[in-house]
C-alpha cells in the first residue's frame, strides 16, 4: 500500500510543480530537459537495466526511436495543458487515456473484451466528452487550449502505453526500454534547447536545473513505485491498476481545487466519478 500511495503522490506533484514553475517564470521546457538527465540517472542506477538485451537483431529500434521523441513531446503538452486546463483537468486527461489503451488492446493485441470493460470503455468516453467541456464561457475559460490541451495529453499517454506494449511483445526488457528512451530524450531535449538558446539567447538557470532535476526524481519515483506496487501484489493487478488510476483523479482533484483554486463547470465535475466508475470497472473487467 505504501508504494501506491508514494506512486499515486509523486505522480500528482509533477503537475504540481509544472505548475509551481510556470508562476514562478522558471523556464518548464529547460526544466524537462533536465527532467530526463534525472530519470535517465536514477533508472541506471536503480533499475540495473540489461542493455546488452538490445544487441539483439530484432530490436525494436523504430518504437524505441518513436518512444524517445514521444516522451518529450508528452511532457511539454502535459505542461501546457496544466496552464490552460489545470492540474485537475489534466490529471485526469492523463488516466483516462487507458480507455484508448484498452481500445488499442482490444483492436491490436488480442485481449478479450467482456461486459464490465465495455462499461468502463463507454463510461470513460463519457468522462472525457465532460472533462474537455470549457467550465465557463468567455476569455477565463482558457479558451480552444483548455480543452484541446488535455486532448493531447490523453492521446500521448495512450501512444506511450500502446509502444510499451509493442516492446514488451518484441521481448524487450521494459527498464532497459526506459534507459534508451530517456537517454534519447534527454539527447533530442538538449539539442532543441541548445537551438533555442543560439536562436534567442536566452540562458539556461540554475533554477531550471534544479526544478527539472526535481521533476526527473518524482517523474522517475512514480514510476518506481508503481512498478514495487505491482511487484509486492502479483496476484492482485487490477487492485494495484485501479488504487493507482482513482487515486490520482481523486488527489489531484482535491489538489487543484483546494490548493489553486482550480475552478470546474458542471460537466467537467461529472467527470470525475465517471471517470472513477470507468476505471473501477476496467479493473474489475481485469480481475
Amino acid at each position: 500500500m505504501a508504494y501506491l500511495l508514494i506512486s499515486v503522490a509523486c505522480s500528482v506533484l509533477v503537475s504540481v510543480l509544472l505548475k509551481l514553475m510556470q508562476r514562478r517564470g522558471i523556464d518548464t521546457a529547460q526544466g524537462i530537459t533536465w527532467n530526463y538527465l534525472a530519470a535517465s540517472l536514477l533508472c541506471f542506477g536503480l533499475l540495473d537495466p540489461p542493455l546488452a538485451a538490445l544487441g539483439h537483431a530484432d530490436t525494436p529500434w523504430a518504437e524505441l526511436g518513436l518512444l524517445a521523441l514521444l516522451l518529450p513531446g508528452i511532457f511539454l503538452a502535459l505542461s501546457a495543458s496544466v496552464r490552460a486546463a489545470g492540474i485537475v483537468r489534466t490529471d485526469i486527461a492523463q488516466r483516462m487515456s487507458l480507455v484508448l489503451s484498452l481500445l488499442a488492446a482490444f483492436l491490436w493485441f488480442g485481449e478479450q473484451a467482456n461486459a464490465l470493460r465495455i462499461a468502463g470503455l463507454v463510461l470513460g468516453v463519457g468522462a472525457i466528452a465532460c472533462l474537455v467541456a470549457r467550465p465557463e464561457r468567455g476569455p477565463r475559460g482558457g479558451g480552444w487550449q483548455a480543452w484541446a490541451l488535455p486532448l493531447v495529453v490523453l492521446v500521448g499517454y495512450a501512444s506511450v502505453d500502446v509502444l510499451l506494449k509493442r516492446l514488451a511483445a518484441a521481448g524487450t526488457p521494459f527498464a532497459a526500454s526506459l534507459q534508451v528512451a530517456f537517454v534519447a530524450a534527454f539527447t533530442v531535449m538538449l539539442c532543441m534547447q541548445g537551438a533555442r538558446a543560439w536562436r534567442t539567447r536566452v540562458a539556461f538557470t540554475g533554477a531550471a536545473l534544479g526544478a527539472g532535476l526535481l521533476l526527473g526524481t518524482l517523474n522517475f519515483a512514480n514510476i518506481l513505485f508503481y512498478v514495487k506496487a505491482h511487484r509486492a501484489l502479483p496476484d492482485h493487478p487490477a487492485v494495484v491498476f485501479s488504487m493507482m488510476n482513482i487515486g490520482v483523479v481523486v488527489l489531484g482533484t482535491l489538489v487543484g481545487v483546494l490548493g489553486f483554486g482550480e475552478r470546474l463547470g458542471r460537466l467537467n465535475l461529472l467527470a470525475i466519478p465517471l471517470a472513477i466508475i470507468a476505471i473501477g470497472l476496467i479493473a474489475a473487467g481485469i480481475g
